[in-house]
């Protein structure tokens, strides 16, 4: 599994995003142990606060399967979306301050420092970095003594 086909996975993802409010749609691609891929995509809602993030509704589907601990990388897209809803754009997006913390809860009860990848819509600009990077410091299941 190369970084293109994970960025590839959050797009195609991205196509589905219900954003009729921002009209700027994400996508999210979570690289499994043993290759697979699990997505997600941004889901508005008119009452703005109840919209849920393209990294969160990748992360709920793996817990959901019963596979929160075994995610080991992270890509996200995003962009401004065009007349037919596809996003659009060339610079990185990175992960919300909450996804961060969503995603960080996965990474400690796997016990990783997971890659992120964050992809343009379009084109091949992708930034790369580690959890630890984007969220430091950060608070988690291990402040708890969960593991």
């Amino acid at each position: 599994m190369t970084e293109e086909h994970l960025i590839q996975a959050a797009r195609a993802a991205a196509l589905h995003a219900h954003a009729p409010y921002s009209r700027f749609a994400v996508g999210a691609a979570l690289l499994m142990e043993g290759g697979d891929i699990v997505t997600g995509a941004n889901v508005e809602n008119a009452s703005y606060g109840l919209s849920l993030c393209a990294e969160t509704v990748a992360i709920a589907t793996a817990s959901a399967s019963g596979r929160l601990r075994e995610i080991v990388a992270v890509a996200v897209i995003g962009g401004a979306m065009d007349a037919e809803g596809r996003p659009t754009g060339t610079q990185p997006v990175s992960p919300c301050g909450r996804c961060r913390q969503v995603i960080n809860e996965a990474a400690q009860l796997g016990g990783r420092d997971l890659p992120v990848l964050c992809g343009a819509a379009e084109g091949n600009a992708i930034a790369r970095y580690r959890l630890s990077e984007l969220l430091p410091a950060a608070f988690g299941p291990g402040d708890l003594g969960i593991s």
